[in-house]
């Protein structure tokens, strides 16, 4: 239950709808007890069966104390205003006491509303923001369908299977406490008989509630691997269509949905066990309770009136019994929810700010690797080794290599995305490490291999993350990406909503405003991996020109696997399998007649 009570903290943020819940459910059963304990002594004195003193008894904390003035003194109201009025008194005040159970009863809920909605809004909220600050290296190891999982199916689970027990959690237990209170003034011997029995249906229940645990838990990794899967499909849609294989993909996701839907079978068919199990065994209890308090009332060792009483206040404990312990499911089965929301608040974020970063940063002079190092996981071999080059300012320097070689991560490591095993970067002789994330990634353009876009405008997604970009920048940054064009062609133009990963444009549309993105933030060095691959030749040419005109005195960094357009760098670095085999200008790699004159060989070819 470590992970439920992680996830219950929440709760401190919401102390006064947390403190009126628990007051009004407190009222709530007291006017309950109040409506129902009642009935039983004042009908007795009504109608006879419990005779009343003739001398009003001295009030104290006692059964017989309490009984005694009450009897008195409601037998006198019977003498002095007749039986039929004082029935009318009495069923006017079980009314009023129910109404104002009820009232308490619907307050409570009412305050615990803001409780589990604020509470679940935090914790998506948390689950959020930790996802967004975990590293690059984290989502590739993990399913994306089963993050989305835990942000949406398990956080659900973990409102309707715990929060929802809240209510239960004070009303509940504070009935019972006070009903079994008032069952010990009533008869004490009955309730140990009671606590005797209680182990074996104690010891059904907390099986039964530990198999439901184990199922819950597969359960939820079953919908994050059914996710992963409908993410997928939809994701490889023209994959699958164009080979034919859309049969395979079904009956995969069929097998899924059938492993799923056979273990929340088991869930479910656990989960409903815990009402008719109480009520059973509550049942059973009582039947014997009646039928001993009956042969105690036949030999004269009890008052009817307290079998009675005994039996309505059992009775009324069942409920409140058979609701704890379906909470009590409830809880096991979102235990597991619970515990995977938890295992991504405390996976850990490698990528460490500074304690006291530096904000206030402009690039002047130079990037170095120095004898840097890298590997994904600790144990892991390096897949790159022994990286060191320098980056001067206003230089456009080319990465090339086969792939695999290590190009990508090395981008990685320039913006934090990862950081070096071993050896370290600095910008103008500071560690990057030492700036502040936002400062460091602030300095930097970046065009990715894979042109991302958002499902919204044109405008937005070259605008995007910058706030006080104008139209006019925008166009500009688009005719610098030479996208213009084509935008002007679309239906809205800039306000042209490019839909789900933007499968309405073309790769080369989607890369050049992917390009217009990163050259609207005027970036000090722009980072270029692949970003005009998808692109023809003549659109190529004119975007790289442009490109390189608009970052005149700026630096650039370019990933290219087409040589050609990266002949006219400052310099060309040459990795193979994680080092840097070559390194200089286009004219002095020919004249070494090394591995960057086999890949143009290659590709003249």
């Amino acid at each position: 239950m470590k992970s439920i009570f992680r996830l219950l903290r929440y709760i401190f943020y919401y102390k006064k709808d947390v403190v009126l819940n628990i007051l009004f459910n407190v009222l709530y059963v007291f006017f309950n007890l109040f409506s129902i304990a009642m009935v039983v002594p004042f009908m007795s004195v009504l109608f006879g069966i419990i005779e009343a003193p003739e001398v009003c008894p001295e009030l104290s904390f006692s059964k017989d104390a309490v009984m005694g003035y009450l009897a008195y003194y409601l037998n006198y109201y019977k003498e002095s205003q007749g039986f039929f009025t004082c029935l009318i008194y009495i069923s006017c005040g079980f009314i009023f006491f129910t109404v104002l159970g009820n009232l308490c009863r619907y307050l409570g809920f009412y305050f615990l509303e803001p409780i589990r909605s604020g509470v679940i809004k935090d914790v998506r909220n948390d689950v959020y923001n930790k996802i967004t600050s975990l590293p690059i290296s984290f989502f590739s190891s993990q399913k994306r369908g089963d993050i989305i999982s835990r942000m949406t199916a398990d956080v659900s689970t973990v409102e309707w299977s715990v929060f929802t027990c809240l209510q239960m959690a004070v009303k509940d237990p504070v009935m019972i406490i006070v009903y079994t209170a008032t069952l010990l003034l009533a008869s004490w011997k009955f309730v140990i008989f009671i606590l005797l029995i209680l182990p074996i249906p104690m010891f059904l229940i907390k099986k039964i509630g530990e198999s439901l645990n184990r199922n819950s838990y597969k359960g939820q990794q079953k919908i994050g691997s059914l996710l992963s899967l409908a993410e997928e499909a939809l994701s490889m849609i023209k994959i699958t269509k164009s080979l034919n294989a859309e049969k395979v993909m079904a009956d995969k996701f069929f097998s899924h949905n059938t492993s799923y839907a056979k273990t929340m079978n088991k869930v479910i068919a656990r989960q409903e066990l815990a009402a008719p199990l109480t009520e059973f065994f509550s049942i059973m209890i009582l039947a014997l309770v009646v039928i001993f308090g009956g042969l105690m009332v036949l030999n004269s060792k009890m008052h009817p009136a307290i079998l009675i009483a005994f039996t309505l206040l059992f009775s009324r404990l069942i409920s409140p019994v058979k609701e704890l312990i379906t909470a009590y499911y409830n809880l096991k089965k979102g235990e597991a929810a619970a515990g995977r929301i938890i295992a991504i608040l405390d996976a850990e974020i490698t990528i460490q700010e500074h304690q006291n970063p530096i904000t206030n940063f402009y690039f002047k002079d130079n990037i170095t690797f120095d004898n840097v190092g890298f590997a994904y996981k600790q144990n892991d071999s390096f897949c790159l080794k022994d990286i060191s080059f320098s980056v001067h300012k206003g230089q456009k320097v080319a990465i090339v290599g086969a792939s695999g070689a290590g190009k990508s991560t090395l981008f990685d490591l320039f913006v934090r995305f990862a950081d070096p095993t071993s050896g370290k970067i600095t910008m103008d002789g500071v560690d990057i490490k030492d700036l502040s994330l936002k400062t460091l990634r602030s300095c930097f353009g970046v065009v990715t291999q894979e042109s991302i876009l958002f499902n919204d405008t044109i405008k937005n997604n070259i605008a995007f993350g910058l706030d006080s970009a104008n139209m006019e920048d925008i166009i500009n940054a688009a005719r610098i990406a030479n996208a213009e064009e084509f935008i002007k062609d679309l239906p809205q133009g800039y306000d042209t909503v490019t839909g789900d990963r933007a499968m309405q444009l073309s790769g080369g549309q989607r890369q050049r405003l992917c390009i217009a993105r990163a050259v609207l933030r005027n970036p000090q060095i722009l980072l270029m991996d692949e970003a005009t691959s998808a692109m023809d030749t003549e659109n190529e040419h004119k975007v790289t020109t442009a490109i390189s005109n608009a970052m005149q005195g700026r630096t650039m960094i370019v990933i290219a696997h087409r040589l050609s357009t990266v002949i006219d760098s400052d310099l060309i670095i040459v990795m193979d399998k994680g080092t840097i085999v070559e390194a200089g200008t286009h004219k002095e790699l020919l004249d070494k007649n090394g591995y960057y004159t086999k890949l143009i060989k290659l590709q003249t070819l």
